[in-house]
């Protein structure tokens, strides 16, 4: 009896994170190594791992799958054994894409549904989906100036596909075929909506929000119109993701940021931390229209999820960024 209750204790604490290795991943990894989790991450062929190796409990508890989104076996492997998903992985390019269908949106989107389907095969009480901000905006059809963006929000995607915008368009088809999914098929989903993810990195490449931080410190004057409501911590996102796995009552989508503001704003206040860098400062609205909030996040802060200040998030980031080379310490001179 007591092996018995003590394996079937062991398969509820273990889960699998897809995208492991990546910005969020491993944040997320590390959280649930923390609390005591057996983690089956997935990765890439031909990204690093070795970043993960080295976390507390990872040398007992944390087991690696080579797994490509578009391959339901591999998804299927990886997943075998958990009781709970965290389906972070999603193709995101700093570069153009020659062919946007091909390399964002089928991937997410038919990646999300054989996660979904292996989840369901092995009976997982919960998968928390990383959704964005991107699948929430932009949206022109929302009530501007008359309340800020919220959960309620879809992102527009004839408006998107029209302006080139694939990557919004991923993450909402994505979202919106895991909804589809969860409803003909019962299996139990939530959705996590991080606005730009900045922080630490764990991984040893640049990954897509941190890039934007890093061209700002350069001097960038992108407005990001497209692609901004706020920022939030890396490791807030971490922690709301597991939040979210562990609350029964949970359910629906949940926009993970510290408050909705201008990227002006955002852009002052690294301006005012970090004087020695060439950082662009913006006199008109980046965001036309955009209604502010403090506490966008309520649904997440009803539970508990407490941010950390915008303040902390940018030190932190800009002190990894200079630590990994991705700002050179000759810009401070």
């Amino acid at each position: 009896m007591a092996s018995s209750s003590s394996s079937s204790s062991q398969a509820s604490k273990t889960v699998c994170v897809t995208g492991a290795n990546g910005f969020i991943g491993s944040w997320l990894v590390r959280a649930l190594l923390d609390k005591g989790y057996a983690v089956r991450g997935t990765f890439q062929q031909g990204t690093d791992t070795s970043h993960l190796l080295s976390l507390p409990g990872a040398s007992t508890r944390l087991s690696l799958f080579e797994a490509d989104l578009l391959d339901p076996h591999a998804i299927q492997a990886a997943v075998t054994g958990s009781s709970g998903v965290f389906h972070v992985a999603s193709p995101c390019t700093l570069a153009g894409s020659r062919d946007p269908h091909l390399e964002l949106v089928l991937p997410a989107v038919q990646g999300t549904l054989n996660v979904l389907e292996a989840s369901r095969m092995v009976k997982a009480r919960r998968v928390v989906l990383t959704s964005s901000i991107s699948a929430l905006v932009p949206n022109p059809g929302w009530p501007h100036h008359a309340a800020p963006v919220d959960e309620s929000s879809w992102t527009d995607l004839d408006y998107c596909k029209s302006r080139q915008k694939w990557y919004p368009v991923s993450k909402t088809m994505a979202e919106k075929a895991a909804w589809d999914y969860s409803k003909r098929h019962g299996i139990d989903i939530v959705t996590v909506h991080p606005s730009t993810c900045l922080g630490p990195l764990l991984q040893q490449g640049l990954n897509a929000s941190s890039a934007l931080l890093r061209n700002l410190l350069q001097g960038s004057k992108d407005t990001q119109e497209y692609h901004w409501l706020g920022c939030v911590h890396v490791r807030d996102v971490a922690n709301a993701h597991v939040l979210l796995f562990e609350t029964p009552c949970a359910s629906g989508r949940y926009l993970c940021t510290n408050g909705i503001y201008q990227f002006k704003d955002f852009a002052e206040t690294v301006a005012n931390l970090c004087p020695e860098y060439p950082i662009h400062r913006f006199e008109e609205e980046t965001q036309p229209g955009l209604m502010e909030c403090k506490d966008a996040a309520m649904r997440l802060i009803d539970l508990g999820l407490v941010f950390t200040p915008i303040e902390e998030i940018i030190q932190d980031a800009v002190e990894s960024l200079k630590e990994r080379g991705f700002v050179m310490q000759s810009n401070m001179q």
